[in-house]
């Protein structure tokens, strides 16, 4: 499971609010959205974000297994 978890780990590491992401940082109210219910975004969205907050990826996203899925 995709979780972005860090993001707002790294928000309040560094004191910028989802209004100032908005305001701000031009990340559109859908984008937002879609990370706060861990959704879909595009490759665009995360380089914008860490573009814009002058991070890594592992400080936007990370990738959680789900062991109870069974594979083949």
């Amino acid at each position: 499971m995709i979780t972005f978890d860090p993001l707002w780990d790294t928000l309040k590491k560094r004191g910028i609010s989802q209004y100032q992401l908005i305001k701000e940082y031009n990340i559109s109210t859908g984008a937002l959205d879609r990370l706060r219910k861990n959704g879909n975004v595009t490759m665009n969205t995360l380089n914008d974000l860490c573009q814009k907050l002058q991070c890594d990826v592992e400080d936007v996203i990370s990738f959680v297994p789900d062991f109870t899925t069974k594979t083949k």
